[in-house]
C-alpha cells in the first residue's frame, strides 16, 4: 500500500535525506521518496500499523504530518535532522 504524508518542518535536502534514511531503516517500509517542494514523503508498505510506526518516526526526529501538535521541541529536532542531513551528503 502506497502512502503518502504532508510533514512540517522540511526545509532542505539535507532534511530529506535524514527521512529517508531514517524511514528506510523501518521494518517494512520501501521506496521511500522525499518531495522538499510538497513538503511531503511516500512510501509503501503492508499494514495499517507500519503507517502508524512511519508517522511515530516522523514526529520522533522532527517531522510531524500534518495536524499533528509542530512544538518548539519538534521544530529544535528537525533543525538537528536537517543538519546531520547535510553531514551525511
Amino acid at each position: 500500500m502506497n502512502t503518502t504524508f504532508i510533514i512540517q518542518n522540511l526545509k532542505c535536502g539535507g532534511c530529506a535525506n535524514t527521512i529517508t534514511t531514517k524511514i528506510s531503516a523501518l521494518e517494512n517500509v520501501n521506496n521511500v521518496a522525499v518531495d522538499v517542494e510538497a513538503s511531503s514523503v511516500s512510501f509503501e508498505t503492508h499494514s495499517e500499523e507500519d503507517i502508524i510506526t512511519v508517522q511515530n518516526k516522523l514526529a520522533a526526529i522532527g517531522y510531524p504530518t500534518e495536524g499533528e501538535n509542530n512544538s518548539v521541541v519538534s521544530k529544535a529536532k528537525s533543525f538537528v535532522s536537517c543538519a546531520t542531513g547535510k553531514m551525511s551528503n
